[in-house]
This record gives structure tokens, sequence and C-alpha cells, in this order.
């Protein structure tokens, strides 16, 4: 093979190299059912190289707090024997919307309500601006509804 063509699957170094995660955070993806890997003869990983997408997607949902049992179960839906397509990653994207939406709200009224919140001393959340505008945490019944999984 020349030098100018691409190897068509990678080694665990070069997949951390190239995503800018640790092999020890490779082997607890590929752990965990999120990628992939064939083994040499001599039991050495390898990676398609369409992994790099998906590491960059699990880093990214990651990074906005998504837990991984919903990162999984969103990558369960894309094919393993090829790279994903442009629509698969937009099905995603379009499923995942609702929830990074509802994030974003959450993200901008402690932005624009923080200062209120400092030493107001409210100890309730039927009247936190923040947390509970407008006391939406009682449609969902009694008890810690922000402190469940």
């Amino acid at each position: 093979m020349s030098s100018h063509q691409l190897e068509p699957e990678i080694t665990i170094g070069e997949a951390a190299a190239r995503s800018g995660v640790a092999t020890s955070a490779l082997r607890f993806y590929e752990e965990n059912g999120l990628i992939s890997s064939s083994r040499t003869p001599g039991g050495q990983r390898r990676y398609a190289r369409d992994v790099l997408r998906r590491v960059a997607f699990i880093r990214a949902a990651q990074s906005v707090g998504l837990k991984l049992s919903e990162i999984s179960e969103s990558l369960s839906g894309l094919p393993d024997d090829r790279a994903p397509s442009k629509d698969e990653w937009e099905n995603i994207a379009e499923e995942w919307r609702p929830r990074l939406d509802s994030q974003i709200a959450t993200l901008e009224g402690l932005r624009d309500n923080l200062a209120l919140c400092i030493g107001c001393g409210c100890q309730s959340l039927d009247s936190c601006l923040i947390f509970n505008p407008d006391d939406k945490a009682s449609e969902s019944g009694p008890g810690a509804q922000y402190l469940t999984d």
C-alpha cells in the first residue's frame, strides 16, 4: 500500500491521538458498548476510522451532561458494519433536540436569574425562579423531582 492511501483501521494509540482522549477512555467506551474494535492475531485493538466520529459524538454528548446510557441508546441505532450516514446522524440530532432545548432553557434561566438567587434564601423550590419557575415541579408529583435519575 502506498503511503498516500489510508489504512483501513487504526491502532488504539492512533485513535487516542486523533480523538484527543486517553487510551483508557477508548477501552472504557468499548467496555460499555459505545464503540467497538477488532483484534489482530496478537490481540491488539484496531478501530475502523469512523470510531473517531463516534468518539467526538460521545465527548460532545458528555460535555452537555448526557448520561452514558442515553449516549449508548442513541449509538445503538447506528450501523456497526459501516460509517453512519449524514441522515442517521441527523436523526439522532433531532431525537436529542427537545432534551438539549430544555437544558439550554435551564442554563439561560440560571444565567439570567443567578443574581436574584444569591442570598435570596427562598429555601423553597415552590418559589425558585431558576430551578422551578412557575412551580413546574409540582406537575411531576410529590418528592424530590430534581434528584432522581
